[in-house]
């Protein structure tokens, strides 16, 4: 079982920039393939970022250039540095773990997220 507790959401204005947190449980965080997701109302759940075991990211074009995903295996923690944010970016921010491969950009290859923080960019 590994839990996730995402943190550092709040409310900023268009331009801003917020570092989003996410804690893990386990002794095996450094083999996990991590991601973020985000979920704004009305709409399905979208991959943002992932950064893989040896280190390799991905992103979503929206993000692409504004937002770093990195990892710290010595605290058990993944980050999301944003910046230059805008009013889309506004959502539920969800931290998500793959025991088993890489992460990636799927939501289906994740086995375990936790349970969000709400990131909201006024314009």
């Amino acid at each position: 079982q590994v839990q996730l507790v995402e943190s550092g959401g709040g409310l900023v204005q268009a331009g801003g920039s917020l570092r989003l947190s996410c804690a893990a449980s386990g002794r095996t965080f450094s083999s996990y393939g991590m991601g973020w997701f985000r979920q704004a109302p009305g709409r399905e759940r979208e991959f943002v970022a992932a950064i893989s075991v040896r280190g390799s990211t991905f992103y979503a074009d929206s993000v692409k250039g504004r937002f770093t995903i990195s990892r710290d295996n010595a605290k058990n923690t993944v980050y999301l540095q944003q910046n230059s944010l805008k009013p889309e970016d506004t959502a539920v921010y969800y931290c998500a773990a793959d025991l088993w491969g890489p992460g990636g950009t799927f939501r289906a290859a994740y086995e375990y997220w936790g349970q969000g923080t709400q990131v909201t960019v006024s314009s």
